[in-house]
Parts: structure tokens; C-alpha cells; sequence
């Protein structure tokens, strides 16, 4: 830029007025293109919000229709590594799939069919049982029936001072066998839809993966779409195995130690460690609640009656804080609270289906925000502190 001189009347030149001019209007449009983007960024948000309520809302609202679909995917992607590997020795992928969903149907429902008739005979039993376990810890129930009275007489009074003329409505509940019988044939659509969704997945091979990838248009896009997929394939396919093979070590002890302490049906037991284990914290409390229940019931002497419960414990114990750590390793990553909390949210929002699918989702979550930046920040929060957090990609 050329230097202005004043005028000889000591007026500045016409460049001069330009600049002023100019500088002076420049200011006004780069502060309205600040205000500009940063509504865009509110607006952004705003709507980031909204989608993310709107989700929430359909998830919670439309359970029977997603939950099928999820557990399908879920199921996919834990057996996917092993339709690929079959395909390498050439086995057809059609094959390979219709083989593990039929082999997973099969395991299911020969667990569902082991369990059916100690769970039919715990039913009948339960007056019984109930009777037995009131009696053993009639100690405990004395001073709660105590409380109990004195909350029904603060009751009584207090509805004898309501108005005679207030009507009460009373709604008819269905009753257990029914709500059983219903809850039964919603699971078996469930499972039926999830294992038909599952195999379509298998039998199609690499199809997908093609397809999200042809979904992209840049090359950065593509790569980053194929490490996401594969990253949350190989996590998910890893813990669920791994978890798997877990649990059926943990159910093999938990039964013998039943058999060697004398509980009955130590296969029951079994099965039950095997399963209750796939919800972190909340089932092996479960478990070790009702082998309790359970050993008091069977056993007269109080002091053998803890051995049961002892044992179940020590299983867990020991599963939880040596067995998996050494096993699972470093592949899962995952703070301690988040698992927590995500095992309560699902188990609200899908009850024991959600509670069983919680890790799983969250391993899912966290491989996305390990390879998206925008999503750093949860990736490193969801992460176990005792690990490196893990750097988004490019």
C-alpha cells in the first residue's frame, strides 16, 4: 500500500478517506459473520439435542419392534469373525450361518428346556418354601411384622377420618400364569426374529460393509467408516465370546461346588451362574441372594446353610476380579460407573433383555468414539482410567 500525504491545506487525501472508509466498514461485517456462525453452531446443538430426545423416545416407545432388530445385529457381529473364517476354507457363507444360528437356537432352547422343569418345581414349592423360610428367620420378621401393624393402624385411622362417600376403583391385575404364558411367547418372537435377522446378516457376507462404504464419497470417509465397523465387530465378537466362555467355567463350578456341599439340582445351579453372569454386578448378587434363599430352606443347621451362599460368592469373586481381567485384558476399556449406570438405563428402558445388551451397546459406543473426534471427549470418560485413552482417527 502506497503512504497518503496530507494535502498542502492539511487535509487528508481521497486514499486516505478510502481507508478509513474502509476499515470502518470492514469491522461491522466480520463482527455479523462471527454472530452468524456461532448461531449456526446454537442451532446445531440445538437440533443435536432434539435428535438425541427423539431417539430416547422411539427406543423406549417401540421396544418390541427394535429390540428384535438389535439383538439380531448383535448376534451377527459376534459370529461374523467366524463366518469369515469357514469362507476362507471354503465353506459358503449361507452355510456357515445357517450352521451357527442353528447352533445357538439349539443351545438355547436346550437351556430353556434343562431349566424348565427345576424352575416348574421351585413354583409348586413356593408356599412351602416360603412357610420354611419365615419360620428359619422368624427373629427378623418379628420386629417387620411389629412395623407392619403400627404402619396399618396409622392407615386405618387415617381412612377412617376420609369421606364414606369417596369411591375406590380397583384394577384386576392378570395373573401370574397368564403373564408368564405372555411374556413367554414374546421372548420366543424375539429370539425367532433376532436369529432370522442374524442369518440374513451371516449369508450376506461382506454385502453391507460395501454397501457403507459406497455410502461415503471421500476416501478418508470410506476408511474411517471400515475401521469403525470392524473395530465394533471385533470388540463385540471378543467379549461376547470370551464372556461366554467365562461364564460356562464359572456355571461347571458353581455346580460342583453345589454337589459337593449337597445342594439339589447342582446342574440348575449351573445354568443359573452361567446366566446371571452375563449381568455385571446385578447377577452375581442375584445369584448368591437366591442360593441363600435356597440353602436356609434345605439345610437345618444355620452354620451349613452359609456354605452355599459362601461358595456361590467366592465363584464370582474370583471370576470377577482375576479370571476376566487376566483373560479379557485390556479389549474391553471400560470405567467401572459407566458400566453400572448403562446396565440400570437399559434394564429400565428394556428391562432384562436391556440389562443383558448394556455392555455390548456400550462397547459399540465406545469403539465410535474412539474413531470419531467430535466424540473424544465421552470416548475418554467411558474409558477405564488405568488405560491409555485412545486416539481418534484421522
Amino acid at each position: 500500500m502506497k503512504p497518503t500525504n496530507p494535502a498542502p491545506d492539511g487535509t487528508a487525501s481521497p486514499a486516505s478517506d478510502h481507508a478509513v472508509s474502509s476499515a470502518t466498514f470492514d469491522q461491522p461485517g466480520a463482527a455479523a459473520t462471527q454472530a452468524t456462525h456461532r448461531n449456526l453452531i446454537l442451532i446445531r446443538n440445538f437440533l443435536g439435542i432434539i435428535v438425541v430426545i427423539c431417539a430416547a423416545a422411539l427406543i423406549f416407545f417401540a421396544k418390541e419392534v427394535i429390540l428384535p432388530f438389535v439383538l439380531g445385529v448383535l448376534i451377527a457381529l459376534t459370529l461374523s469373525p467366524l463366518t469369515r473364517g469357514l469362507a476362507r476354507h471354503g465353506v459358503p457363507p449361507l452355510i456357515s450361518a445357517g450352521l451357527l444360528v442353528l447352533a445357538v437356537a439349539a443351545t438355547v432352547a436346550g437351556g430353556i428346556y434343562l431349566l424348565s422343569g427345576p424352575v416348574a418345581e421351585w413354583i409348586d414349592e413356593a408356599p412351602r418354601m416360603r412357610a420354611v423360610l419365615e419360620q428359619r428367620l422368624r427373629a427378623i420378621t418379628s420386629s417387620l411384622e411389629t412395623v407392619r401393624e403400627a404402619s396399618q393402624r396409622v392407615e386405618d385411622i387415617a381412612a377412617s377420618t376420609e369421606d364414606s362417600d369417596v369411591i375406590k376403583v380397583a384394577i384386576d391385575q392378570p395373573g401370574i400364569i397368564a403373564s408368564t404364558a405372555l411374556d413367554i411367547v414374546t421372548l420366543a418372537t424375539t429370539a425367532m426374529v433376532a436369529l432370522v435377522l442374524a442369518l440374513f446378516l451371516l449369508a450376506s457376507n461382506d454385502m453391507f460393509y460395501l454397501k457403507i462404504v459406497q455410502s461415503f464419497p471421500s476416501l478418508t470417509e470410506k476408511t474411517r467408516a471400515l475401521q469403525i465397523v470392524y473395530s465394533i465387530e471385533r470388540r463385540i465378537s471378543r467379549y461376547l465370546l470370551s464372556v461366554t466362555l467365562i461364564n460356562a467355567g464359572l456355571g461347571v463350578v458353581v455346580g460342583c461346588c453345589m454337589w459337593i456341599i449337597g445342594m439339589p439340582q447342582p446342574v440348575v445351579w449351573g445354568a443359573i451362574a452361567f446366566l446371571f453372569n452375563f449381568l455385571p454386578y446385578i447377577g452375581s448378587l442375584a445369584g448368591v441372594v437366591l442360593c441363600a434363599v435356597v440353602s436356609l430352606v434345605t439345610f437345618s443347621a444355620l452354620s451349613y446353610a452359609v456354605l452355599a451362599p459362601l461358595a456361590y460368592l467366592l465363584a464370582t469373586l474370583i471370576e470377577g476380579q482375576f479370571v476376566t481381567p487376566v483373560l479379557l485384558g485390556r479389549r474391553l476399556n471400560l470405567n467401572a460407573v459407566a458400566v453400572f449406570a448403562a446396565v440400570v438405563l437399559w434394564a429400565w428402558v428394556w428391562g432384562v433383555a436391556g440389562a443383558l445388551m448394556a455392555v455390548p451397546l456400550l462397547v459399540c459406543l465406545k469403539s465410535l468414539c474412539d474413531h470419531v473426534p467430535a466424540l473424544s471427549v465421552l470416548g475418554t470418560f467411558l474409558g477405564d482410567s488405568s488405560a491409555p485413552a485412545a486416539r481418534p482417527a484421522a
